[in-house]
């Protein structure tokens, strides 16, 4: 258990400054002891048993949405989310979510997600790709995700959600793929010019690291003299007086 905690605070640390990172979170549930068999049909009355515990059941990560801190950047192709919703790229037919909002333009005048080599397309409220023609002058980017250029609007930016934010899942790349259902249409604001740092706290991290790897430490030793106790009750009891 703890050294799941630390592979996934591991994570955490090494993405502290990954633009829209969302943090891993260990879950681990108390495991209910095994009973003994029950008598006749009557179930076995064990109160001490009961009372104690079968251990912990780690079970499958989840992720934090909470809100990352807004950082000005002043490129005018940055924009950071604030609220609910999700950017939406596409590789061919390949659709996947991010809250990373760098964007720049490929050779075809099209928004991409500045990572990933230019080849994830950032799509429209329409789930169309984006054209931004440069001698039109410096896109701006409104709160409603409107991108205007020259007076003009050129598109609106496309944000998703789920009712259940664990739906979406990370597939590395700062990306998430959506497993619950189509995502349905978010009501996040924007902030342009900006980016969206990590929800990670590094200082909260170290403790949690240091914590967790006191707490690997301590059951190793427990182990150890569980062990040793265990060897010298069996060559106590079979020594011959």
């Amino acid at each position: 258990m703890n050294e799941h905690r630390q592979t996934l605070l591991a994570n955490n640390m090494a993405n502290a400054s990954t633009v829209g990172f969302k943090q891993d979170l260990a879950v681990v549930m108390q495991r209910r002891p095994a009973g003994a068999p029950a008598f006749a049909g009557l179930p076995p009355v064990q109160p001490v048993w009961e009372q104690m515990t079968g251990g912990a059941n780690v079970q499958p990560t989840h992720q934090s949405f909470v809100q990352g801190p807004i950082e000005a950047t002043g490129r005018a192709l940055d924009v950071a989310i604030e609220g609910d919703g999700f950017f939406v790229v596409r590789d061919g037919e390949t659709t996947r979510y991010t809250r990373d909002g760098r964007f720049a333009t490929n050779k075809a005048g099209e928004l991409v997600l500045g990572v990933g080599d230019g080849r994830w397309k950032v799509l429209d409220e329409n789930s169309a790709a984006i054209g931004v023609d440069p001698s039109r002058g410096k896109p701006a980017i409104a709160a409603d995700g409107t991108i205007r250029q020259g007076g003009t609007t050129v598109a609106r930016l496309g944000l998703m959600t789920a009712q259940d934010k664990q739906s979406f899942r990370k597939v590395g790349a700062n990306l998430f793929v959506a497993t619950g259902g189509e995502p349905v249409p978010a009501g996040g604001r924007l902030r342009a010019e900006s980016v969206e740092g990590a929800n990670f706290d590094m200082m909260q991290g170290l403790a949690s690291m240091i914590e967790a790897s006191r707490a690997y430490q301590l059951n190793a030793t427990m182990i150890q003299l569980q062990d040793q106790a265990t060897g010298q009750a069996v060559e106590t009891v079979g020594r011959v007086a």
